[in-house]
């Protein structure tokens, strides 16, 4: 309660005569003090009513016009202050639009007030007070009409719930031309609390100096400023005075509405979230502190004096939300014509869709404006946002005609926002763009300036997608396109997709590898994770020619086309081959012939799990979204149990040579008498399929793999450490029989290629070789066995690619590609040579389980355009009933 009276004849001061007002870097004024400076203004600005653009800064005398003009009932056209060419530009605009009468800028140095004519060209309504471009745009055609009446019922409002006294002190963290930072000052000043007047950014150590020094007790800010305060260390700088923050601007995550609510439960604040629009002058709902940990995700309940509405079709639970109160604006002004107009708008329709949820809250779902027709379905992009949000990709999301277009702050990260955005949504990846951006544009107010984005992928668009001359024929990266939709079963990629994006893995990756080295030469190391068009402007730069500024893309392509038809690349007569497709093939052929008994060169089977740890990570462990590795992880998983349970089973069924627990991959978990026999012939394929279901368990658990993304060396050798020490601890430095076959003992091979994968320095190599010495010499007994591991180990860090004979190429290729078909049916063709030829069973099981590869990816195949046929079915009928409920509800 007030002790003693306000100052009088005043809309928005509520302090009483010297109480404190103002806190400024050159000083502070009481109400008093204040209430004097604005009638010297009031008289500055005479008594003719005329309109009055503000420059509203952060300061004292912009507020001293501001509540001046108020007092006078001059209308003023409230405009973002600063000297950039965008603001200069803006002014300029809504200046000649809108013909201002007075001109008012000002900072520190004094008042610049700069009349335009003596008088008025105007005719204005007895109501209006001010004019604000909508959320603050610096792109809107028209602006927001508001009287006295919605400006002083909305700041009373907010004090009501807020609680607000004269011992309340806020900071000004928003610009005042903002609807909801100009809400901040007049709900204190007409409460009679204090501001500390301030343009400093909230990461400026200054500010939080000046916070700490004057005991601000609020603190409002937009999701941005949250985000930003806690990259730097938010709760270290709250000062202990604050009483309690306030969030709008914007939909924050309700993950974070979650932590700041438990940090205020911890450090003694309270934290309200709000829901507000420039039509309603600032603030129409919130959520009560009390609750903002369990009803996080909504605006809450209306503001004192305030009405909401669901409009929606009978039976629907979600619909516009519509609300109503004193603080609804007059209506918009398009021309200065539209000043003499009365109210025109009784309620605010906020073109947000709604629901009120069982609790009484109201929760906001999406955007009616936000919703966009792709590649035939109606598409929810703040949605799309929010399930991208949930894998880990932070975004923003637009559309051109019906194209999805996505943004993300990661350039490695475009081609997996691309067909996580495509799969969600079951659209082909062609209907999605995905642009990498420095950072998400905002409008003046912090809020995401969709138009923004929408002109920077068009420009992006014009300089990327320059036609290609006819005769230049197809392009590179159309020819990479086809590879992808041919080897990966990926009908929908496109000339933006990667390999890796596409869901490529290690059995894809030796067949596309090989294809791309005769298409393209030598493949750069990062190729999986390259588009069609950046493979393209690679193999452009490799033929000598810079590309040209305006279509750098485009042009490469169709250079290197051109060139690779009129002038055919001559193929080396020892071309490339990337080291571990190299190292598959020779694996598996030491393990059969050694089966066979054709040689005695064991070692292949451990040299292979490496080189499956060593795919792993470059492929199911790469940087893409938790959900999407643990996906990844369980997919190879089942490309490698589906077809051995298949066959290993059939085999059980037809001979009797196996038992379940063999058919089932879980000899592992059954007790044995620790004796080698053929039910152990499998334990590679069960070792594989084991680890892959352990770390897909593993990355499952979001700590631990925001973790590995931060530290991926460091984890991997953390993970290496602990594998050998398990292994030392269980066997000693020598394994002895079904010991160097048990999934959890051999689990060190797989990490070892694990660890060389993310070993991309010489000084890491040169650990990462020591590693594998250490570990591998003395694990067997046999030193020519673990020369065999060393040696395929050491070529894989050393030796990216290796030159081989052409005509061994094909070879290498069918062999490294039916590596897992090989190992499942050799078992059953050799013995019967074993005595007699070795070298006819190492050749024929070599021959039927290339066979038997590719007889298992023609059913797959047919499977799979079975499954598509139906699933466009299926998206068709789904794409009908969305455009009949549309039509329905439009």
């Amino acid at each position: 309660m007030l002790t003693t009276m306000p100052v009088q004849h005043s809309m928005l001061l509520g302090g009483a005569h010297d109480d404190l007002a103002l806190i400024t870097e050159s000083g502070a004024l009481s109400y008093g003090e204040l209430a004097a400076r604005v009638a010297d203004r009031r008289r500055e600005l005479g008594a003719t009513r005329r309109l009055v653009m503000l420059q509203a800064s952060n300061d004292v005398e912009p507020l001293i016009t501001y509540l001046a003009a108020l007092e006078d009932r001059h209308p003023i056209l409230l405009v973002a202050p600063g000297e950039d060419e965008a603001s200069v530009r803006h002014r300029a605009h809504l200046a000649e639009r809108f013909d201002p009468d007075v001109i008012a800028a000002g900072a520190g140095n004094g008042p610049i007030l700069h009349e335009v004519r003596v008088g008025t060209s105007h005719r204005f309504s007895p109501d209006l007070a001010m004019l604000v471009s909508t959320s603050g745009s610096t792109g809107s055609p028209k602006l927001v009409r508001l009287s006295r009446e919605n400006l002083v019922s909305n700041a009373r409002a907010i004090a009501d719930y807020l609680r607000l006294t004269p011992a309340d002190r806020a900071a000004t963290t928003l610009p005042m031309h903002y609807c909801y930072g100009l809400s901040v000052v007049n709900s204190h000043l007409v409460a009679g609390a204090s501001l500390m007047l301030t343009d400093r950014s909230v990461t400026d150590a200054a500010f939080w100096e000046d916070a700490s020094t004057h005991r601000i007790s609020s603190f409002a800010g937009v999701p941005y400023t949250f985000e930003l305060l806690e990259a730097g260390g938010f709760a270290e700088r709250l000062p202990d005075s604050i009483r309690y923050l306030t969030q709008a601007g914007g939909r924050l995550a309700p993950e974070a509405i979650r932590r700041f609510a438990r940090l205020g439960d911890r450090r003694g604040f309270e934290f309200f979230v709000m829901y507000g629009q420039t039509e309603a002058t600032a603030r129409m709902a919130y959520v009560p502190a009390e609750v903002a940990e369990q009803a996080a995700g909504a605006i809450g309940r209306p503001i004192p004096g305030g009405r909401m509405r669901i409009d929606a079709e009978p039976g629907a639970e979600i619909g516009e939300l519509v609300y109503e109160g004193p603080n609804v604006m007059l209506g918009y002004a398009e021309s200065p014509a539209d000043f003499a107009l009365g109210r025109t708008v009784h309620e605010l329709r906020t073109g947000d869709l709604a629901k009120q949820r069982s609790d009484g809250l109201f929760e906001v779902v999406g955007r009616m404006n936000r919703f966009v027709k792709v590649f035939g379905l109606r598409v929810d992009l703040d949605a799309v946002q929010r399930l991208l949000a949930e894998e880990g990709i932070e975004s923003r999301t637009s559309s051109a005609g019906e194209r999805l277009l996505v943004f993300v702050r990661e350039e490695r990260r475009v081609d997996e926002a691309r067909s996580r955005a495509a799969a969600l949504l079951g659209i082909p990846a062609h209907a999605v763009r995905a642009y990498p951006i420095g950072e998400f544009p905002c409008t003046s107010s912090g809020k995401p300036d969709f138009g923004a984005l929408t002109r920077y992928a068009t420009l992006l668009d014009q300089r990327l997608d320059e036609p290609v001359p006819a005769e230049a024929g197809a392009t590179v990266a159309e020819d990479v396109r086809e590879v992808f939709v041919e080897l990966l079963g990926r009908a929908d990629a496109t000339v933006d997709d990667s390999f890796a994006g596409l869901g490529g893995d290690s059995l894809s990756y030796v067949e596309v590898s090989l294809r791309l080295e005769d298409l393209l030469g030598r493949l750069p190391r990062d190729w999986p994770s390259l588009s069609g068009e950046q493979l393209a402007v690679t193999v452009q730069a490799a033929g000598g020619a810079a590309p040209p500024h305006d279509s750098p893309v485009a042009a490469a392509g169709a250079a290197a086309s051109a060139r690779r038809r009129n002038h055919p690349r001559r193929k080396p007569m020892l071309p490339r081959m990337e080291t571990p497709a190299v190292l598959r093939a020779i694996a598996i052929v030491l393990i059969v012939a050694t089966h066979a008994d054709l040689i005695g060169m064991k070692g292949g089977a451990h040299l292979l799990l490496a080189v499956a740890g060593y795919n792993l990570a470059r492929f199911q462990l790469a940087d893409v979204p938790g959900a999407t590795r643990v996906r990844r992880l369980l997919r190879s998983a089942a490309q490698i149990a589906i077809p051995a349970v298949i066959w290993i089973g059939a085999i059980a069924v037809i001979s009797g040579k196996y038992t379940w627990t063999t058919a089932l991959l879980v000899n592992n978990v059954v007790p044995g008498d620790g004796r080698w026999n053929e039910q152990w012939q499998f334990w590679f394929l069960e070792a594989a399929v084991w680890s892959m279901l352990g770390l897909a368990l593993l990355f499952a658990i979001r700590p631990i793999d925001r973790l590995e993304r931060r530290h991926p060396w460091s984890f991997a050798v953390v993970l290496l450490a602990a594998t050998i020490a398990v292994r030392f601890a269980s066997t000693g430095v020598e394994a002895q029989r079904v010991d160097r076959y048990t999934a959890v003992i051999v689990l060190w091979c797989l990490m070892l290629g694990w660890v060389i994968a993310r070993a991309d320095t010489t000084w890491k190599r040169v650990i990462v070789s020591a590693a594998v010495v250490v570990a591998t010499f003395g694990f067997f007994g046999e030193p020519a066995r673990e020369a065999v591991v060393v040696l395929g180990l050491l070529l894989l860090i050393w030796a990216p690619q290796l030159r081989l004979p052409r005509p061994l190429v094909p070879v290498v290729r069918l062999l490294a590609g039916a590596s897992l078909f090989i190992y499942l049916t050799h078992w059953v063709v050799y013995p019967a040579w074993e005595a007699s030829a070795p070298l006819v069973g190492t050749v024929l099981s070599l021959v039927v389980g290339v066979a038997a590869w590719y007889l298992y990816r023609v059913v797959g195949r047919s499977f799979e355009l079975l499954r598509a046929r139906v699933g466009a079915r299926v998206q068709g009928a789904s794409a009908e009933r969305t455009g009949s409920e549309a039509a329905a509800s439009g």
